[in-house]
């Protein structure tokens, strides 16, 4: 791979997302491209499924997370005041390593995943009532390649969220304009376009708003080798070789 590949035609972005939407495993992409600005700018910035997963579901994987001994105040930056969370940067390659150490994100992984991306920063997201995350733009794998594009695309599923929950939205910002505000829904499922600044308003009511949110990059070769095959970041220092399971 010499460089980034082209945009996606407006016909395979909507098999893409036709594929997310029914997760239709035999759906015909290429398996070079990476989702990107012209899919998202075609059709919308961003695309949702609701009840991508069962209530049962959701609850255990609530409970997987909050009990893993990587959950802890997070590792992000200032950005995210008053949140709690891990990280795990990974490989394609390294899939199966991330689904043998957490084997409750497998379920995730299989349905939000990019075929054609080929790194990725996958992080639970625990905001209470008074935390909040600032505007931003993702590119959380600069840390390894400093010269890192934002990510093709950033998934989130929303895991728990608080009865009447006041606070909490998704907004999403295409420079200066507003191009969706996004209220969490247990088990909605969406995809938004990677280079969007976005933000998360203060959560105004007591509870847990928690989100699984992976960024997925299609990188070239040069930036591909400064990406660690798989590592965990947690603020908790435990062995890497420990599971959570």
């Amino acid at each position: 791979m010499t460089g980034k590949t082209s945009p996606l035609s407006f016909y395979h972005a909507c098999i893409l997302w036709h594929r997310h939407q029914f997760n239709a495993s035999n759906a015909s992409i290429p398996k070079a491209g990476a989702i990107n600005a012209q899919f998202f700018k075609t059709v919308s910035y961003y695309r949702q499924q609701s009840n991508a997963f069962s209530a049962a579901d959701l609850h255990d994987l609530t409970g997987r997370i909050l009990a893993c001994p990587y959950f802890a105040v997070n590792n992000l930056n200032r950005d995210f005041v008053g949140t709690k969370g891990f990280s795990i940067a990974f490989r394609r390659s390294q899939i199966a390593e991330v689904e043998r150490q957490f084997p409750f994100f497998s379920s995730y992984l299989n349905l939000a995943l990019e075929p054609s991306c080929n790194a990725f920063y996958l992080n639970p997201l625990l905001l209470k009532e008074g935390s909040r995350v600032d505007p931003h733009i993702d590119r959380s794998l600069r840390s390894y390649c400093k010269t890192i594009d934002p990510p093709a695309i950033v998934s989130v599923l929303y895991v728990q969220v608080p009865d009447a929950l006041q606070g909490g939205e998704l907004v999403l910002r295409n420079h200066r304009q507003q191009v969706g505000q996004i209220k969490p829904q247990l088990g909605k499922l969406l995809w938004f376009q990677g280079d969007l600044t976005h933000s998360v308003n203060a959560v105004k009511t007591p509870g847990s708003r928690l989100s699984l949110v992976c960024e997925q990059y299609n990188l070239v070769d040069a930036e591909l080798e400064d990406i660690p095959p798989f590592a965990i970041e947690s603020r908790v220092l435990k062995p890497k070789s420990r599971s959570c399971k």
